[in-house]
């Protein structure tokens, strides 16, 4: 079983059908056909159910299916690691990146690091943080910028930035047409709330509450920030998420809570056993003498001195 095996399997796979996947090979569909049953041969399993049309992926044909995309994707991206060993820095950082300020910390460093490097490529990833780290743990991408905290045992991480915890709210609501820019935390008890989707994060907020003797009244949660806002200007309930931005969408107001006030904060994460190298090495270096020499980033949110760590 070779990596051009694999492709050949996944085209038809993707396809279901040897003629059009011969077609999409450039190959001719017996040569195509051989193959795929010498690997069943190897391997001792059947991949397809032969139809008359069509075929059908069978059990084993699923799970080689999602682990032969997965050892592709790999294959590639070492091959981009190795091409950006040589004399010019080249090659592509894959990054993965949660909601929040984290999009915005890579775009500014993404944007400094070309003037240096201009022909290294980039690969961006936007998810929630479990499947960030699931993709980091798996080798798929090199670095991550996630909120904390995060696994010290297996990864090794530097803080980038970090952004005060609010309530997301439509201006219509009361609450956002109270005087002032802050919201003490006890007045959101009783009030339906959504918040982050990170099983963390909703236990650090149960305690929040519980340290002003309150308890919140979640009635769901999301790991997208835009949603956030959304639902939140559509009056669906407050949302509880890390400030992000000084404007909101129309219609939408945030207001940083207090008494007590919390921040979340955002680290740039690899693993320990398997370090980042050449292209991304560069990366991590560059963003940590970046972090030494600005004062402050452009996209920081100011955090009340009073805050502590969510």
């Amino acid at each position: 079983m070779d990596f051009r095996t694999l492709q050949y399997f996944v085209t038809v796979a993707e396809e279901l059908n040897f003629t059009r996947a011969a077609e999409k090979l450039q190959m001719s569909q017996p040569p195509l056909s051989n193959s795929i049953k010498q690997l069943e041969d190897d391997l001792g399993v059947q991949l397809f159910i032969r139809g008359k049309r069509r075929l059908t992926l069978t059990e084993a044909g699923e799970l080689l299916l999602r682990r032969s995309r997965q050892i592709l994707e790999l294959s590639d991206k070492t091959r981009q690691d190795l091409e950006s060993l040589g004399n010019e820095l080249t090659g592509q950082i894959s990054i993965g990146m949660v909601e929040g300020r984290a999009p915005l910390y890579v775009a500014e460093w993404i944007r400094e690091f070309s003037h240096e490097y201009p022909q290294v490529q980039y690969d961006l990833q936007n998810s929630d943080g479990d499947h960030i780290l699931s993709l980091l743990s798996r080798g798929l991408i090199d670095i991550a910028v996630i909120a904390r905290p995060y696994d010290h045992e297996h990864l090794e991480g530097i803080t980038v930035g970090r952004e005060p915890w609010a309530a997301i709210m439509p201006v219509s609501h009361p609450l956002a047409k109270e005087p002032g820019s802050t919201i003490p935390l006890r007045k959101l008890s009783g009030v339906p709330l959504l918040v982050p989707t990170r099983a963390s994060r909703q236990t650090a907020i149960q305690r929040w509450f519980a340290s002003v003797g309150c308890e919140p009244h979640i009635i769901g949660s999301l790991s997208n920030y835009i949603d956030a806002a959304a639902l939140a200007a559509n009056n669906t309930a407050i949302c509880i998420f890390p400030m992000t931005w000084h404007n909101q969408l129309a219609g939408v107001a945030s207001k940083v809570i207090v008494n007590p006030a919390k921040y979340a904060e955002y680290v740039l994460v690899w693993n320990l056993d398997t370090p980042p190298r050449g292209a991304a090495l560069t990366f991590v270096n560059f963003v940590r003498d970046y972090l030494k020499d600005a004062k402050h980033s452009e996209n920081d949110i100011p955090v009340p001195e009073s805050a502590d760590l969510l």
